[in-house]
């Protein structure tokens, strides 16, 4: 594991517990959100937040310009003090290691879905309901249209994927005849 990746998760913990104190955990997770959206949609402002020779003080007044009247302080403060310890370039590992601890803490998890057609709000309530019961956990969908599907499904819920596409049904029909022919 990278430096980087380490420390992003060190500050993602300090905030995290900071958020915890004051029953904002969620309301952090968003902002941090919001502030990876706008940074990446505006890849010229994050080259220059990441950029080495640029002062910590016109970074931060640039946060501080963009970010004050829809962030909350605590997060304000955070990035100004990434930015201080010039860890700029940790800020979207940190963000996502924030998501992933305030998802764990709050029973919740992230699957991303993947199927060859546009699945209805519906049918993603079904999956997440399902998939909720399954891990014990509120699951929030988020659908992918993959067209290298034959068909079927493939879910992604953290390190784990449920595979129940055309082609992995196929797969594992093709290893239990290799497998029954072998005995």
């Amino acid at each position: 594991m990278s430096q980087d990746l380490i420390a992003a998760k060190r500050y993602a913990k300090a905030l995290f517990d900071v958020a915890r104190e004051s029953d904002r955990v969620a309301q952090v997770e968003q902002e941090l959100g919001k502030v990876i959206a706008v940074l990446n949609e505006n890849p010229d402002l994050f080259k220059l937040i990441k950029h080495p020779g640029i002062e910590a003080d016109v970074k931060i007044g640039l946060i501080k310009q963009i970010f004050d009247a829809d962030v909350s302080e605590v997060v304000i403060n955070t990035l100004k003090l990434l930015i201080q310890r010039r860890r700029e370039e940790t800020l979207e590992a940190f963000a996502k290691a924030y998501s992933k601890i305030a998802s764990d803490a709050l029973g919740q998890a992230s699957a991303t879905v993947y199927t060859p057609v546009e699945l209805s709000e519906a049918e993603l309530g079904t999956i997440a309901e399902t998939f909720g019961k399954l891990t014990g956990k509120q699951i929030r969908v988020e659908s992918v249209l993959d067209k290298g599907l034959l068909g079927g499904i493939q879910v992604r819920i953290g390190d784990r994927l449920y595979d129940g596409s055309l082609a992995g049904k196929l797969e594992r029909l093709h290893k239990t005849l290799n497998q029954s022919q072998a005995l």
